[in-house]
């Protein structure tokens, strides 16, 4: 490019820019309502007091009720413990986080609680982690006829009969595989939850695979480096990648979910109420 070096002095002014811009991205104003979240995490390495530990990048994404889609927030710790949840939650509630309906994640017992507790929302496994978990119950040979056997109670209209289907097939794989028909009877509100909101919202609140994208590229990027020095540096990093995200999403015309079918979810009776034709 032309360039002899960079100095420490510019590189030093360079992260600071950049620290900068990343704190006012994650510490902005939540405005308005945002019924839906998807909460996942992605596993770093990070050097801390002499030892390399694996530690949880925690993004959160949410889609307002005019339908659009934006990064909430992230953080840094140990995803398992429900402490961590209830802090992270409560930073977003700070900042103006509210009208959640439903948090999907991966089945977190302390995010569960957090959400029910901080944001008095409710909870949506992921269906796609769900059925690999599942499906390690089934052996080799009958991972395929029990996939298909769950497909038919995701088929269901509504979740009265996904909730009879889902049993029905519980109970018939019970005399063979009685793990898996345990783990099903545990799972089932949790797993079928998104069958009680609009059809429309479905394919996009059973798993958090809204988020798969949005991993993937800080899983990338994060890979590059390999082990980070501090948790500063992984926030500038990953906080860059989802400022970029966000900038990417915000330019779209296209919104995430349609107005028609989301607004009735507002809390505000304005928002809520089906407009009136003239």
């Amino acid at each position: 490019m032309g360039m002899s070096g960079i100095s420490k002095s510019q590189v030093s002014r360079l992260c600071e820019e950049i620290d900068e811009r990343v704190k006012a991205f994650l510490e902005r104003p939540i405005e308005g309502e945002w019924p839906y979240c998807w909460i996942d995490a992605t596993y770093v390495k990070v050097r801390q007091a002499g030892r390399v530990v694996s530690m949880a990048v925690t993004v959160a994404v949410g889609v307002n009720t005019d339908g659009r889609r934006e990064v909430l927030g992230m953080d840094i710790g140990p995803s398992e413990a429900e402490t961590f949840w209830t802090e992270f939650l409560r930073k977003l509630a700070r900042r103006g986080l509210r009208g959640v309906k439903r948090v999907v994640s991966d089945a977190h017992e302390g995010l569960k609680a957090a959400a029910a507790r901080v944001l008095n929302a409710t909870h949506q496994r992921c269906r796609v982690h769900f059925a690999r978990t599942a499906l390690a119950h089934a052996g080799k040979s009958g991972r395929r006829v029990v996939s298909a056997l769950m497909a038919t109670a995701f088929a269901q209209d509504d979740v009265a009969a996904a909730k009879a289907q889902w049993r029905k097939v519980s109970d018939q794989l019970r005399p063979k595989l009685p793990k898996l028909a345990e783990l099903m009877d545990r799972a089932e509100d949790d797993v079928l939850a998104y069958m009680s909101f609009p059809a429309a919202h479905r394919v996009k609140l059973h798993s958090v695979n809204p988020l798969e994208r949005v991993k993937r590229e800080i899983k990338r990027r994060t890979e590059v480096v390999g082990i980070f020095p501090n948790q500063t540096a992984v926030t500038r990093l990953v906080g860059a990648i989802l400022l970029e995200q966000s900038d990417e999403w915000a330019v779209q015309r296209s919104r995430y979910m349609t107005l028609e079918s989301i607004a009735p979810l507002s809390d505000d009776a304005l928002v809520g109420l089906p407009a009136v034709a003239a």
